[in-house]
């Protein structure tokens, strides 16, 4: 088929020639007009078209005819339909046929900056110069210098902060956000700000154009997850502290209508913060410490059968968060019960009496130091899950108290006993998987070779009097554990929620200690005061259909280990505030049992840093090993200071892990 084309093109090229050479030869004989017509218009027809037109194209040879001679040309008819004898064309006479010019199209890369204002250009031009150089004297680190690459790119190298040259809304308004960053507990000297209107070049304005980026990067950062990691204060936490994303950070400003909104939505959202956030603004407005606020000292004011009268009273009222008629003087019965309430909270010889002592607690710290305590807490805040779950327990150490929280609102609280200042209970957030009942306690080694085995050796029965089980392995090695009972270290019930530092909250026989105020006497887990009750709230949450009570619970006392497993895990928040807003609405400080605070404040004028994200792999991984390791013991940092009888009854630190047969599981 292409050579049968390929003929064809070649024949017309010939006929065209032949025509053209007619049609010289017929010059010589201009009274044939028909003629040369004819031959005119066949030739344009085949230059213009590239074809040879019908009238042009010679006949096919009928099937058994005999073909023509290919030296004699085939007839063309003349205008009275006779044929008239063309010329013969010699073929090396005929000139090969010229090429045909082809257009030419000139193609030109697009403009990437056709769509930017005149006065952006320029400074467009050179974001992408600082954003393509090898040294990078901006952004900190490989990754956020990448993501800012890419986000700038998407916009076409336009500026977030400029428009037509100069700085746009969007930017005022970030700079005014960052101006209040000490509402925050933030230090302003941390982020520079911008003057665009001082910067004249293209060069300068893309500079300052990108530090700016970074400088709402770093605002963005420490307002949501801290100014470094927590590692830098303790090796016994275990946080999230999730830093935003670097492009999820620039997308939501280049979106939003007001930066300004927008940056402020980085800040933590949970009620504790936030209400501290408002207790230091008000502290912030006083002029001295205590300014107008504090009470006076007097005479002791008591409880008596004539009221005592005084003019502190409305203030002390007030202070307290009590209701009442400012003219009211009367020392009642009401405001001796709440001065007994805040000398329990505040570890003070609880009377009813404000006394000196009492007077100088409700007066506070200074405000200075009032204002690094709540700081220091807001920090903390940031290490935290922004959301701590529709339903979680959240423990304050400081305040040796839990509180379950059940769709968002409190449903119980309790008292607790932790870790011991030489063996604190850690800071973190797991989820509570489930209830342990009738557990066994296997005494952790350390605590057998450095107090039990010495015990023996002095009285082969002290042990069994005590109720414990030695086991002597062909090793060598010795386990000793204390099967389920009512004298077990560890009560009737346990409340897992595994964790690298093997942790947990359970039961006592050791009542007498949520007596007292200061009831850090653990070695690290958590004592419940009515275990009883919080597990049948918890069991009401997790098995509402399956009618836990209190009676229920108790019923399956017995000798038995048995393991309550929740369909949808509680998150358990083990957390440290020693400054907080309490129900009544009054800013509660807390002695700082661990040294936190210290370090937190220490950390905050000399740490600062890109904070490290575990990656979700390492994470699973960590929990994987917390709940292996929750089911075999561990060793323990031996005890230096507790006795024998301490660890047992008056010290209580207790590790506990299961009996040598799986317990019975409730699914």
């Amino acid at each position: 088929m292409l050579g049968l084309r390929l003929d064809r093109i070649l024949a017309a090229t010939a006929m065209a020639l032949v025509l053209a050479a007619t049609s010289g030869a017929n010059a010589e004989t201009p009274n044939d007009p028909v003629a040369h017509e004819s031959a005119t218009t066949t030739a344009d027809s085949v230059t213009t078209t590239g074809t040879v037109p019908a009238s042009a194209t010679p006949a096919a040879t009928p099937v058994g005819a005999a073909a023509p001679d290919a030296a004699t040309p085939a007839a063309t008819p003349d205008v009275a339909g006779e044929p008239v004898a063309e010329t013969p064309a010699r073929a090396e006479s005929v000139p090969a046929a010229p090429p045909v010019p082809q257009a030419v199209t000139e193609t030109r890369a697009p403009d990437p900056f056709a769509s930017l204002d005149p006065a952006d250009r320029p400074i467009a031009e050179k974001i992408r110069d600082l954003l393509a150089a090898k040294v990078d004297r901006i952004f900190a680190g490989k990754k956020e210098h990448a993501a800012v690459e890419a986000f700038y790119q998407n916009r076409t190298l336009a500026p977030l902060w400029l428009e037509k040259g100069v700085e746009n809304q969007r930017a005022r308004a970030a700079i005014a956000r960052l101006r209040a960053a000490d509402t925050d507990g933030l230090d302003l000297s941390d982020y520079k700000l911008p003057d665009f209107a001082a910067t004249a070049t293209a060069d300068a304005l893309a500079e300052a154009e990108l530090k700016f980026t970074e400088t709402i990067l770093t605002y963005a950062r420490h307002v949501q997850a801290g100014r470094f990691s927590y590692a830098a204060v303790s090796k016994n936490i275990e946080l999230p502290q999730r830093p935003p994303d670097t492009a999820e950070i620039l997308t939501k400003l280049a979106d939003a209508q007001d930066a300004g909104k927008a940056l402020d939505e980085f800040s933590p959202p949970q009620k504790g913060y936030q209400a501290l956030k408002g207790k230091l603004a008000e502290l912030r407005k006083r002029s001295g410490a205590g300014a107008g606020n504090e009470i006076s000292d007097g005479p002791d004011l008591k409880l008596a059968k004539a009221p005592m009268e005084d003019p502190r009273v409305p203030r002390l009222r007030e202070r307290l968060g009590l209701k009442g008629d400012a003219s009211d003087l009367h020392y009642d019965s009401r405001l001796a019960e709440a001065v007994k309430k805040y000398q329990r909270a505040n570890e003070l010889r609880i009377t009813g009496m404000l006394d000196a002592q009492t007077v100088r607690e409700l007066n506070g710290p200074p405000r200075d130091r009032q204002i690094d305590t709540i700081i220091a807490n807001m920090e903390r805040w940031r290490w935290l899950p922004r959301d701590l779950g529709k339903n979680h327990v959240i423990v304050n150490l400081p305040d040796y108290t839990l509180r379950l929280i059940r769709n968002g609102s409190l449903l119980w609280t309790t008292r607790i006993v932790i870790g011991k200042t030489a063996m604190p209970t850690p800071l973190l957030t797991e989820t509570m998987k489930f209830i342990t009942v009738n557990p066994t306690w296997n005494v952790p080694q350390s605590i057998v070779q450095n107090e039990y085995l010495p015990a023996l050796e002095q009285d082969p029965t002290v042990l069994d009097r005590m109720g414990l089980k030695v086991v002597r392995d062909r090793d060598g090695s010795v386990h000793i554990y204390q099967p389920p009972g009512d004298a077990n270290a560890l009560g009737r019930l346990r409340f897992n929620f595994p964790n690298r530092f093997d942790v947990y909250q359970h039961d006592t026989p050791d009542k007498h200690l949520f007596k007292e105020e200061r009831r850090a006497y653990s070695h690290g887990c958590m004592r419940v005061q009515d275990p009883v009750k919080y597990a049948e709230l918890l069991l009401s949450i997790e098995r509402p259909n399956e009618g836990y009570t209190e009676d229920k619970i108790r019923r399956l006392f017995g000798h038995e280990e048995q393991d309550i497993q929740f369909p949808a895990p509680i998150p358990v928040h083990l957390t440290y505030q020693t400054a907080f807003v309490d129900d009544d609405g009054q800013l509660a400080i807390r002695p700082d049992i661990y040294g936190l605070d210290s370090r937190v404040l220490a950390s905050i004028k000399t740490e600062r840093g890109m904070i490290d994200v575990a990656s979700k792999e390492r994470d699973h991984d960590a929990v994987q090993s917390a709940t292996a390791s929750a089911r075999r013991p561990v060793r323990q940092p031996p005890p230096t200071t507790v006795s024998f009888f301490q660890t047992l009854f008056g010290g209580g630190g207790v590790q506990s892990f299961p009996p040598p047969r799986p317990p019975n599981r409730i699914r």
